[in-house]
């Protein structure tokens, strides 16, 4: 449910930014800037309601504590805190940048927009007798907010960019309440779907002369199967009344990928939409690496 929040503010970022280039004007304009501030706060109020409304108000509050989680999901709810704060401080700096406002102190707040975002719903988990301040989920936010601004520092660009994948497991089936009813919802929760990536743009490691396609990248991806809980899958029964138990294991991946925002478009808007976009994994063909050994794939995603 919070990527789904997530996807929403980076889209509304992209609806309020056709206009988006990431050259600085010459001077703030205050007018833009004052848009940005009162659509972020709004988006983000609003996102907060929500996630009381859909996960805080079934549960009652207490004193602030803290939970271990790390063991959960074989990491892959790690990897998902990193991507999204990656996404959402890139998508804020280049509003900022939009707004006119130095690049130094344009990686800095909006490179931190997305931990601090996230910093807010783990204090509300904190004070939840549902859940409690994750330690290693602020790691994980830190990290995605960290890989972006240290980029834009090293090298001015986004060489390494996070990116999701997702196609429907079968899971879901077993365990709707846990992993989701229906294709929009398995999307958000069903991390047996769900593949996150490294997207490397191997161009720009290369001297400037060099021929190889400026949209082309490689990636290297990260996935985990089986899993109908949280720390272990508990005891389930299919129609008939058996048994069924599942192995939790962990998939690799090899494969290529598109850089949209490199890509010789003209048209604003879909610059802008490039832009938030970002990090979806263009299907391609791949290799996949599990338990099972190797395996060639027409589409990885």
């Amino acid at each position: 449910m919070r990527f789904a929040v997530l996807i929403l503010l980076l889209f509304s970022y992209a609806l309020g930014a056709q206009n988006v280039n990431c050259a600085n004007p010459d001077s703030l304009n205050k007018k833009r800037a004052i848009a940005v501030g009162v659509t972020e706060a709004v988006l983000v109020t609003g996102s907060y309601v929500g996630l009381y409304q859909l996960w805080y108000k079934d549960y009652s509050t207490g004193k602030f504590h803290f939970f271990n989680d790390n063991d959960e999901w074989l990491q892959m709810d790690k990897i998902g805190h990193m991507q999204s704060c990656y996404s959402i401080g890139r998508i804020s700096t280049s509003m900022l940048y939009w707004c006119g406002v130095k690049k130094e102190k344009a990686l800095w707040i909006g490179g931190l927009t997305g931990v601090t975002y996230m910093t807010g719903i783990e204090i509300l988990d904190g004070y939840s007798d549902g859940w409690g301040f994750s330690t290693g989920d602020m790691i994980a936010n830190i990290s995605g907010s960290a890989l972006f601004i240290s980029q834009e520092f090293l090298w001015n660009e986004q060489r390494i960019v996070p990116k999701f994948g997702f196609s429907r497991s079968g899971f879901a089936q077993y365990r709707p309440d846990l992993l989701g009813s229906g294709y929009q919802e398995e999307f958000l929760k069903d991390y047996n779907g769900q593949t996150y990536w490294l997207s490397f743009n191997v161009a720009s490691f290369m001297p400037d002369e060099s021929r190889f396609p400026q949209w082309l990248n490689v990636a290297i991806g990260y996935g985990a199967n089986g899993m109908t809980g949280g720390s272990s899958n508990p005891v389930l029964y299919n129609q008939q009344g058996n048994e069924i138990s599942f192995e939790r294991y962990r998939q690799y991946y090899f494969s290529f990928d598109i850089d949209l925002t490199k890509l010789p478009v003209k048209n604003r808007f879909l610059k802008a939409v490039f832009e938030t976009v970002h990090f979806i994994k263009i299907p391609a063909p791949g290799i996949q690496a599990d338990k099972n050994g190797l395996r060639p794939l027409l589409f990885a995603f």
